[in-house]
């Protein structure tokens, strides 16, 4: 995005209030509805009338956001969403880069007239927007939130509720700030978001220190199932639908497991795999240069990150892991070097 387009930008959020709708992509999370209700509160501030609209549910450990209560969730709410895109005169569309990101909600962001925004991080930004601000190597989309608001002119709207939620899209997206995409200037924007009443350590109790008795006892299940495969360097996770069903599985639950792989010493690419009915949803970790999101777009219908990714399975949990075990040793240079 340009100076031009900033200033543009900047006019148009200082003009008369105008009717703006904030979209995130399919199963929201920290950084999607960190950085949605973050834009939210300070549009809120400038006089907007604004509201977040989200293509499906999304853990419960993100519900103590300000403004949760305000989200509309378009799975359960379509006939009331669909008033509000008819009004809208600007929709913000936050942490994805394509319309199949939103699964249900492609259809009305696609058929609006009102003028469209791309706030995100994620590589190879599809051209469905008016403007677009992406750049691949921020830490988050919640850290490019910042940057718009400050590019606005809005910094002064940022306060107790937004700073909380920018906060939290930039903490978990970083992995509390260890991934190597944090930079200098996200901790100077952290620094900022605290100065301006986000809680650092009340914010990581409500994300990482909340899990059930259910949660722990599935992560010791997952811990179980895992497989490492030293001669790639590799490690993965994999539950099946009985094993969620039995402990009480909740959206969110396995948020964060696939991490436990990479602590293993060595281990450099991880994979958790988790039935979902007919298919299997994957996420894809990695450290150094082995890049997942190529990975995941070459072989399993996603992308993300070079270092984090999603993809998306068809068939048996073993016919998935088999075909990702079978995969390896296509990679194994680039995994062993």
């Amino acid at each position: 995005m340009t100076k031009k387009d900033f200033n543009e930008l900047e006019a148009l959020l200082k003009s008369k209030p105008k009717n703006i709708i904030i979209t995130t992509h399919v199963n929201p999370d920290g950084d999607a509805i960190g950085s949605s209700l973050g834009l939210y509160h300070v549009l809120k501030k400038a006089g907007h009338n604004a509201l977040v609209i989200v293509p499906n549910n999304y853990p419960d450990f993100l519900k103590w956001l300000p403004g949760n209560d305000t989200v509309l969730i378009y799975e359960s709410d379509e006939d009331i969403c669909q008033d509000h895109f008819e009004t809208a005169d600007i929709i913000f569309c936050l942490d994805y880069n394509g319309l199949s990101r939103i699964d249900k909600l492609e259809t009305p962001v696609a058929k609006s007239k009102a003028l469209k925004v791309m706030i995100d991080h994620h590589p190879e930004p599809e051209d469905f927007v008016d403007y677009t601000y992406s750049y691949t190597k921020a830490s988050s989309t919640a850290e490019l939130i910042y940057q718009f608001i400050e590019e606005c002119d809005l910094i002064n709207h940022l306060d107790a509720d937004s700073a909380p939620a920018l906060y939290t899209g930039i903490m978990t997206d970083t992995g509390s700030f260890r991934f190597p995409s944090t930079s200098a200037l996200t901790h100077r924007i952290t620094a900022n978001l605290i100065d301006a009443g986000a809680n650092n350590s009340e914010i990581h109790n409500n994300i990482y220190d909340t899990s059930s008795p259910n949660r722990m006892k599935l992560l010791g299940i997952s811990l179980d199932t895992m497989q490492v495969l030293t001669d790639y360097n590799t490690a993965y996770i994999a539950l099946s639908d009985e094993q969620l069903k039995n402990n009480g599985f909740k959206k969110g639950d396995t948020e964060g497991f696939v991490n436990y792989c990479l602590a293993i010493e060595g281990i450099v690419f991880a994979a958790f795999f988790r039935q979902d009915n007919d298919r299997i949803k994957i996420s894809f970790r990695s450290k150094g240069d082995f890049s997942v999101n190529k990975f995941s777009r070459n072989h399993f219908n996603g992308g993300g990150h070079t270092n984090a990714a999603g993809g998306i399975a068809y068939g048996s949990l073993k016919e998935t892991l088999d075909k990702f075990v079978s995969l390896l040793p296509e990679y194994k240079k680039e995994l062993t070097k």
